[in-house]
């Protein structure tokens, strides 16, 4: 059962999560032991998929996360995701992606970014929030966003356990010092909180990609006021009227290096994400460069990923201390994040 929370808990509910349990409760389906020791060359990686009932206790009550999993699988790359297909462990384990979906979008309407984040060798977690998907029973519910950085954190702590396990389906895949947080929209700012806010921060988490994000002040805190900070990716259209360029530029010129900004000229808030074409095609490539750079160390990503977010007409990339008019044409505030 989800059970929801008062809002005027909040503050003792994130204290109360600071350091997420080590156990966590999960039902797995389907389930599959099989391991491989054919040679491996290495990415693109056929894709597995496997569903997790994630149960997150909180005092008495229980949040449920349904959560699926892509994974590198054994097989010839290519194809649809093949739910239960054996995972690839030769080449593991590997680094892990937990995606924050947009509110009132389904993890499923991104399926072709998730695939290709784990074709190209990391172990992909997509959680369902309470009250954001576009299915649940009741009705969504945007308050519920103040909970969800607890929510991200817990399900890093069940993927870390379901690796640390021996023997489950996730065993042994997942590298704990290489975890990446990549949100769209809320999720953005759901993965920004997690990375930058003194409300929500999680040490374990190395490097962050926010699709159109933005500070919200209703997560309390401050942002980027703590002595360390991880690398950041901040994606955005400059048509975007939901999350407008005033957002991530407000993040990004805040965010301490290393960093970079990829602006998609006339994309809006999901036309680099869900709809193929060139716009997602050079988000599917900027951002696993970016991963590759910084969690799997490639010394050449990063001039890789300068090349690819770089099309005339299309878009721009820049690593520079703030953004330029040129990459992002500011009107207005971002709605809802805290002045500076």
């Amino acid at each position: 059962m989800v059970v929801l929370l008062a809002l005027g808990t909040v503050a003792a509910i994130l204290a109360s999560r600071s350091h997420p349990p080590t156990t966590p409760s999960t039902t797995t389906t389907p389930s599959t032991t099989a391991t491989t020791t054919a040679p491996v060359s290495g990415p693109p990686f056929r894709v597995g998929t496997l569903s997790l009932t994630l149960r997150e206790p909180v005092g008495a009550a229980v949040r449920v996360l349904p959560t699926t999993v892509y994974y590198p699988a054994t097989g010839p790359a290519g194809g649809a995701p093949a739910p239960g297909a054996p995972p690839q462990r030769a080449a593991g384990p590997y680094p892990l992606v937990v995606f924050s979906e947009g509110y009132d979008i389904a993890p499923q309407a991104y399926g072709a970014l998730l695939d290709a984040w784990a074709a190209a060798g990391y172990v992909v977690a997509a959680p369902v929030y309470p009250l954001t998907d576009p299915a649940e029973p009741g009705g969504v519910n945007e308050s519920d966003i103040v909970n969800h950085p607890a929510d991200l954190r817990y399900v890093i702590t069940a993927l870390l356990g379901l690796s640390d396990a021996s023997g489950g389906d996730l065993s042994g895949l997942v590298r704990p010092r290489a975890i990446a947080v990549i949100g769209h929209s809320d999720g953005g700012d759901v993965s920004l909180a997690t990375v930058a806010n003194t409300c929500c921060t999680d040490p374990r988490i190395t490097a962050a990609v926010l699709l159109s994000g933005a500070e919200l002040t209703s997560f309390g805190g401050q942002y980027f006021a703590g002595p360390s900070a991880v690398p950041l990716l901040v994606v955005q259209g400059t048509a975007d009227t939901i999350n407008p360029p005033a957002c991530s530029v407000q993040i990004y010129d805040a965010a301490p290096s290393p960093k970079h900004y990829l602006s998609l000229f006339g994309v809006s808030h999901t036309g680099g994400y869900l709809p193929a074409g060139p716009a997602r095609a050079v988000v599917e490539r900027v951002t696993i460069d970016f991963l590759n750079a910084y969690l799997k160390g490639s010394t050449n990503a990063l001039e890789r990923m300068a090349r690819d977010g770089t099309v005339p007409g299309l878009s721009g990339e820049t690593s520079a201390p703030r953004v330029s008019a040129r990459l992002a044409p500011l009107t207005g505030a971002c709605p809802g994040a805290p002045p500076r």
